[in-house]
C-alpha cells in the first residue's frame, strides 16, 4: 500500500528552496522566541568584539614560539612565512589585554547580577563566536550557575557556537537579520570592544536605531579601549562637520578600564530600573 504524498512540512527539499524562505526566517523569529520564554531569558547585556582577541598568555607564548622557530630556521622561504606569522601574532598580543578585559567585565557583571534579591536577571550574550564573544561566555561561567547567550551564525571560516555558552542558550542562525533582532531586542545594555566590520555594523545600526528613535528603551552604551577606538574612529569630527548633533555624542560612554565600564553600567541599569533617566 502506498503511503501516500509527503506532507509539506516534512519536505526538506522544498523547505530549503527559495519558496520557503519566508518560512525560514520566520522559523528563526519563532524558535528562540519560545526558547527564551522557556528559560525566562528577557534581559542581556550584549558583548561585541574581534573573534580574533586570544587570551594573553596563549597570545604571548604564541610569539616566544614563532620567534624560536624564526631564529632556527634557515630556508628562506619557510622562514618568510614564519616571520609573516610572527607579525600576525604580535599584532595578537596587543589585541589580546581585551580578552582577558571581557572575560572580567563578563564575571563582574554576572556575579552582581546573581548576588541580587528579588530583581530580573541580566544574562550576557554574544555572538557565540571565538575571541571576544569566547571571553564574555567564558566569564559568565566562571561564576557557580552562571549562564549566557550565543547567537551564533552560519559562516563557513568560523566553528560552531564556542563551548562556554550555556548549551540551552546557544543558537544557529542563517539570517545576519533575525540574529541582530534578538540582539537588538533583548538588549538592556551593550559593551563594545576592539572589533572588525562585523562590530562596526552592530555599533552604527544600534547607534542609528536610537538616533531615529525606532529604538526608544535606554541602553547604556560602553565603548572599551581608548587606544583602539581613538585610532580607528573619530565620531566627534561628525559632530564638528554637523552630520551629527553633539546630543549624540552621549549615546555611548567611554572606557579604559573594566572598574570604570562594570561601575557605569551597574549605575544605568539601576538608574533605568529605578525610573530615572539613563
Amino acid at each position: 500500500m502506498s503511503e501516500g504524498p509527503e506532507k509539506a512540512y516534512k519536505n526538506l527539499q522544498f523547505l530549503n528552496s527559495p519558496s520557503a524562505r519566508h518560512i525560514r526566517i520566520l522559523c528563526e523569529y519563532e524558535e528562540p522566541r519560545q526558547r527564551f520564554r522557556e528559560q525566562r531569558v528577557s534581559d542581556t547585556i550584549v558583548f561585541f568584539g574581534s573573534a580574533r582577541a586570544r587570551p594573553v598568555a596563549q597570545a604571548a607564548d604564541e610569539v616566544a614560539h614563532l620567534e624560536r622557530e624564526v631564529a632556527r630556521t634557515t630556508n628562506e622561504v619557510a622562514r618568510g612565512e614564519l616571520e609573516r606569522n610572527l607579525t600576525m601574532a604580535r599584532r595578537h598580543v596587543k589585541l589580546a589585554r581585551y580578552y582577558d578585559d571581557t572575560r572580567e567585565l563578563a564575571r563582574r557583571l554576572t556575579e552582581w547580577d546573581m548576588q541580587r534579591q528579588g530583581s530580573r536577571r541580566y544574562y550576557v550574550c554574544t555572538g557565540g563566536g571565538p575571541g571576544i564573544m569566547e571571553a564574555a561566555n567564558r566569564g559568565a561561567s566562571d561564576i557557580q550557575g552562571g549562564r549566557s547567550v550565543g547567537l551564533g551564525i552560519s559562516l563557513p571560516f568560523e566553528e560552531k557556537v564556542n563551548q562556554y555558552v550555556t548549551p540551552e542558550l546557544g543558537f544557529e542562525f542563517h539570517y545576519f537579520f533575525t540574529r541582530k533582532y534578538w540582539f537588538m531586542y533583548l538588549a538592556k545594555a551593550m559593551v563594545l570592544m576592539p572589533g572588525g566590520f562585523g562590530t562596526m555594523d552592530e555599533l552604527f545600526e544600534s547607534l542609528t536605531l536610537r538616533q531615529t528613535g525606532k529604538v526608544t528603551k535606554p541602553l547604556p552604551t560602553v565603548l572599551y579601549g581608548d587606544d583602539y577606538w581613538d585610532e580607528v574612529m573619530d565620531i566627534e569630527a561628525m559632530m564638528r562637520w554637523g552630520t551629527i548633533s553633539e546630543r549624540d555624542l552621549l549615546l555611548f560612554h567611554r572606557s579604559n578600564t573594566v572598574d570604570d565600564a562594570f561601575d557605569f553600567l551597574v549605575d544605568a541599569i539601576e538608574k533605568i530600573e529605578r525610573g530615572e533617566s539613563e
